[in-house]
């Protein structure tokens, strides 16, 4: 089938860790490629049917023996707990777990659909190898940091700092040992099927990469591949507004995502910190919390499982948050200051370069304290460098033209003339 500018369309697959932080943009993305003339399906386990949320978007489920046995639950549950060593252990190995599922499940499922092309999630391994086994094209989707290594960038699951010395090139050099050890389950399980199907993985330094990562606000790189292109924030124009009390208490954005929106200790602790600086917190906690742990929190704070994120942010003056990428893009796109609390996962990468480019005060979680948090508040809303940066990163964003851009980078790199 031809588009109107007479190049054939595509059928995109997409292989993608099943949680919204990922799904999320990619159905943005998705949307973009099929206002372009494409097809695009999610592939994965029946129960992620359920996030994906779009009617635009298809979904086809894996139909062997682990991919109707998944849970969505059990395997959500994993990951929100994933500090310590055993955390981090049983985290790596749902990973792997996921990625042979995948591998072994996902390759038939899009001969059936007649997919022709992969949009390869850069947080799950299997989708480059799946695209190499039935020969055809893929193209991989960046929705946090960039995950390879840089000898001059730490990698992006720790909070260091950046820099270029010799120490600091041997401690990155450390970093990304212990990393590859650490994920050596997930490439066992790739190098086990790339020997079953003969094949090799594609070359990263060949592959075409998008992101939703600004430039600005990465570590200054010198490794990149050739094909990789830095972008905006994938995100749907809704339109949403949102009517908030206005007592003339300044309002203060608090999310820790969906996975971590449990931590009721933790949000406590930012309630309080918000009213000691004479603000209100605005708390999304992604259903983690009950009714009842809603009505306890001090502070009078409002909250909410969900808000209309950005249209809630344009009203604030600063914003706390855990470092989750999707809601860090959402407060520099609006040029909202942050006070950044790390969790887990590239949190504290993302959280280190905030503070590098001067957007954001990073605390840690597990020590974080009322007076602490908000003497980080009143530096961030009273420190006039903290708004300019993040409305620096927020001009870069409006630029960078978000899903549509990366898109038509996709059709560019993907479609041939009919």
């Amino acid at each position: 089938m031809l588009r109107r500018d007479g190049r054939a369309s595509r059928h995109f697959a997409v292989i993608a860790p099943p949680t919204l932080g990922h799904l999320n943009p990619l159905q943005v993305l998705g949307g973009e490629l099929v206002a372009l003339g494409h097809r695009v399906t999610f592939v994965h386990a029946g129960e992620v049917g359920l996030y994906v949320t779009d009617p635009r978007m298809g979904f086809s489920r894996l139909r062997g023996p682990a991919g109707e046995g998944f849970s969505l639950a059990r395997h959500l549950a994993t990951l929100a707990a994933p500090t310590g060593p055993a955390g981090m252990t049983r985290m790596i190995r749902a990973s792997a777990d996921l990625t042979a599922m995948l591998l072994d499940e996902a390759p038939a499922v899009l001969e059936r659909i007649g997919a022709d092309a992969v949009i390869a999630d850069a947080a799950e391994a299997a989708g480059p190898l799946i695209a190499a086994k039935l020969r055809i094209p893929h193209v991989v989707s960046v929705t946090g940091l960039p995950l390879l290594h840089d000898a001059a960038v730490p990698p992006p699951f720790v909070g260091w700092r950046y820099r270029t010395d010799p120490l600091g090139l041997n401690r990155n050099w450390g970093g990304y040992t212990v990393s590859d050890l650490l994920l050596r389950p997930i490439v066992r399980v790739v190098e086990a099927r790339q020997r079953a199907w003969g094949i090799a993985m594609p070359d990263p330094q060949a592959s075409r990469y998008v992101a939703q990562c600004p430039r600005g606000l990465d570590y200054p790189r010198a490794a990149l591949p050739p094909g990789f292109v830095y972008g905006g924030p994938w995100r749907a124009d809704t339109g949403e507004e949102v009517v908030l009390p206005d007592d003339d208490r300044p309002l203060i954005f608090c999310s820790l995502g969906t996975l971590q929106g449990s931590r009721r200790a933790l949000f406590a602790t930012i309630a309080s910190a918000c009213a000691a600086v004479g603000a209100r917190a605005v708390i999304a906690h992604g259903g983690g919390l009950s009714a009842d742990e809603e009505a306890g929190l001090p502070g009078d704070p409002l909250v909410r499982a969900f808000w209309p994120q950005r249209a809630v942010l344009r009203r604030c003056a600063a914003a706390v948050l855990h470092g989750g990428f999707n809601t860090v893009l959402d407060a520099l796109g609006e040029g909202v200051p942050m006070v950044v609390l790390p969790i887990a996962f590239e949190q504290p990468g993302t959280a280190a370069r905030l503070a590098h480019h001067g957007a954001a005060r990073v605390l840690s979680s597990r020590w974080a304290s009322v007076g602490g948090v908000a003497a980080a508040l009143r530096e961030v809303m009273t420190g006039p460098q903290y708004r300019a940066a993040a409305r620096r990163l927020s001009a870069e964003i409006a630029a960078a033209g978000g899903a549509a851009a990366a898109a038509a980078t996709i059709t560019e790199a993907l479609t041939v003339r009919g």
